[in-house]
């Protein structure tokens, strides 16, 4: 055996395993047809509060309303008033940040100042027990007791960095 086999064969003794993935679309489809929603954030939040999915959909959508109302102009009024309330038009942290902690989510960071990204989507670097809602590139998912829950496999074979998490 070369030293290149053996440096192979020790490395792949030591790669964690790939998370596994649950197709779950958060109960959309009761209430919405087609496939390419836009409804990440709604979807992650229906399936770790374990809430319904109109029910989510429906509080963003006012939270959006709410938000236009009362602030002054700025980039998330601007995409409101353009796009429109809906959830399915677009989402903004300035927004669903506080609706999750309202449901009691706790925000954890995974990325300090000279650390960069050290954390992915994948088993061994994310908590195994409780119910989470990952913050990822331009998207949400949900990870339900280790398991990745939503509409694809989001994790790109581990590779996804997790910029933070809220658990509960």
């Amino acid at each position: 055996m070369t030293n290149e086999q053996i440096l192979e064969k020790e490395l792949i003794g030591t790669r964690k395993p790939h998370i596994t993935h649950f197709y779950n679309d958060g109960g959309r489809s009761k209430y919405f047809k087609g496939e390419k929603a836009r409804d990440c954030v709604v979807r992650a939040i229906a399936i770790a509060a374990n809430l319904d999915y109109k029910k989510v959909y429906d509080e963003l959508f006012k939270r959006n309303k709410q938000y236009l109302k009362r602030n002054r102009k700025n980039s998330v009024t601007w995409a409101l008033e353009k796009r429109g309330c809906s959830p399915r038009n677009g989402n903004y942290k300035e927004i669903y940040n506080k609706y999750i902690t309202d449901l009691g989510f706790k925000w954890t960071t995974t990325m300090g100042i000279g650390t960069g990204m050290v954390v992915h989507v994948k088993q061994g670097e994310l908590p195994t027990e409780g119910n989470l809602i990952l913050k990822l590139s331009r998207h949400l998912s949900s990870v339900i007791n280790g398991e990745l829950h939503d509409t694809y496999d989001c994790s790109r074979e581990g590779t996804r960095k997790v910029y933070g998490y809220w658990i509960k």
